[in-house]
């Protein structure tokens, strides 16, 4: 039905085809496949005009009604469905605003975001449906699908001698104690494999205690530049970074479990631009 009622309001199949993202062929089986249920001819075509039948009119009036009854039964059912998308701390921005405004937009379903200081581990236990990290984490034997890379800046106290510099140089991170957030962190002994590493590792669990064990100077961080946008903490300041390798920021998702839901927000996700 929907085929057909865009044949006649664009009366054409070529904008029609463009329309519903089919071919004119694969269009014009469709039609005919209707004709053939319905048993009677719709649409009269030749090489230049596609005209509507008196019996096509007839069924174009009931069928743009019955699409019309389909379309707001699906958006009530879709204004009940929700996506829950887990995250451990401050979702890139404005990425992640547009995403969840065109997967709403696309699908009538609601996005819930979910703060999980782990977020893999909230995946394989089902209490989130996507899990947005940053870095190279272990997936555990989930999917994963990259979005784009964030460029890293360094954050000391405001009591700090660093304080005052106006730009630090990757290479000089080891030689200051690393506040290191071991669940869902970007940096850390790690990111200098087989090179200098830091001397001292002071360690947290999530961004929260990061960012005040940061700020209470035993030690200088290191995250993605969206901390210096959306931290506004009066002990810590945030240092441009020269030189530093971009943190990679991915999707992650069970494949066996992910339903149309997931794929729509996947879809979204990696249409958006960061």
């Amino acid at each position: 039905m929907r085929a057909f009622v865009a044949v006649v309001r664009h009366g054409s199949y070529t904008g029609a085809a463009a329309e519903l993202r089919v071919t004119q062929p694969v269009l014009s089986r469709t039609v005919q496949q209707l004709e053939a249920i319905l048993q009677v001819r719709l649409l009269e075509r030749s090489t230049r005009h596609v005209r509507v039948t008196s019996v096509g009119e007839q069924f174009l009036d009931r069928a743009e009604r019955v699409l019309g009854e389909l379309a707001q039964a699906v958006a009530a059912v879709g204004a009940q469905r929700t996506l829950r998308l887990g995250f451990s701390w401050l979702l890139p921005d404005p990425w992640a605003q547009n995403t969840v405004a065109a997967f709403e937009n696309a699908t009538g379903a609601t996005v819930t975001v979910m703060r999980r200081d782990d977020p893999v581990a909230a995946l394989h236990r089902a209490d989130v449906d996507v899990a947005l990290l940053r870095g190279d984490p272990d997936l555990g034997g989930a999917a994963d699908v990259q979005l784009f890379d964030e460029d890293r800046i360094a954050a000391v106290s405001t009591r700090s001698e660093l304080a005052g510099r106006q730009r630090l140089g990757w290479e000089e991170i080891p030689m200051w104690p690393l506040v290191v957030n071991t669940v869902s962190g970007t940096t850390g002994n790690w990111s200098w494999p087989g090179g200098e590493r830091s001397v001292e590792i002071v360690t947290c669990t999530n961004y929260d205690e990061w960012l005040e064990t940061v700020a209470a100077d035993h030690g200088i961080g290191v995250v993605p530049v969206v901390a210096a946008r959306r931290s506004n903490h009066s002990g810590v300041r945030f240092v441009p970074l020269a030189g530093a390798p971009p943190v990679p920021v991915r999707l992650a998702y069970l494949p066996a479990t992910a339903g149309a839901l997931v794929r729509h927000f996947l879809d979204a996700a990696t249409g958006t631009p960061a």
